[in-house]
């Protein structure tokens, strides 16, 4: 178990690859708009940036719960026998 744990801990951390980010063509695309009277695209941009930021943790949310109800159930069936 710990060598699982060890070698899934090397995958995620030594494996990278390489992204650009893309916050200078956010800008550019919000500050042309801007300039054309338009305010909408970035109030749209903003909301997807949080709708990003809060994916993974509504998922290890999501997980965690299941999680607890599958080992209070276990509990419960072992109390009983």
């Amino acid at each position: 178990m710990k060598l699982k744990v060890l070698f899934l801990f090397l995958v995620t951390f030594l494996i990278r690859t390489s992204a650009m980010a893309q916050c200078a063509m956010c800008r550019a695309s919000v500050e042309n708009n801007v300039s054309n009277g338009e305010t909408s695209i970035g109030a749209g941009l903003n909301l997807g940036i949080l709708y990003l930021l809060m994916m993974p943790y509504l998922i290890a949310l999501v997980i965690g719960v299941l999680w607890y109800r599958a080992s209070k159930k276990k509990k419960a069936k072992a109390i009983l026998r």
